[in-house]
């Protein structure tokens, strides 16, 4: 009987520590489709998923998904045919495999920010404005 207990126990375990197939499905919606108007050759996403960077021949549309459209492009030699993003140097960098070069273009995101209504100092159309943020608590 302790041959039988024990071939068993060796059977059980031997199933159970075996993985066993699972079967799983995925659901999925499309969120978005845009219509490009150029064959895009390479895509990045930025390190907050906020923009997307999509390589076409000679140029780099910038996509935001919050404001859903293309807000920037950046031209690029068309030679150009691959495309990554450094997320810690915040910088693009285009690759050119029959023209054997690389590019790093860095990336400064701008805010405009609106200051009708508050208080300003110096001239209104001066070049740069540097805005404070504070919190007196």
């Amino acid at each position: 009987m302790t041959r039988i207990a024990a071939l068993s126990l060796l059977v059980i375990v031997g199933w159970v520590s075996v993985p066993q197939l699972v079967h799983a499905d995925v659901d999925w919606t499309t969120k978005k489709q845009l219509s490009l108007g150029a064959r895009p050759l390479d895509i990045a996403s930025s390190a907050d998923g906020e923009l997307i960077f999509i390589l076409v021949p000679g140029e780099i549309l910038v996509y935001s998904i919050s404001e859903d459209k293309v807000t920037n492009r950046i031209p690029v030699d068309q030679a150009f045919d691959r495309l990554t993003h450094a997320a810690e140097a915040n910088a693009l960098i285009v690759t050119s495999s029959s023209a054997k070069t690389l590019k790093i273009i860095q990336i400064e995101i701008i805010h405009d920010i609106a200051l009708s209504g508050l208080p300003v100092r110096g001239p209104a159309d001066a070049p740069i404005t540097i805005a404070v943020f504070s919190d007196y608590q």
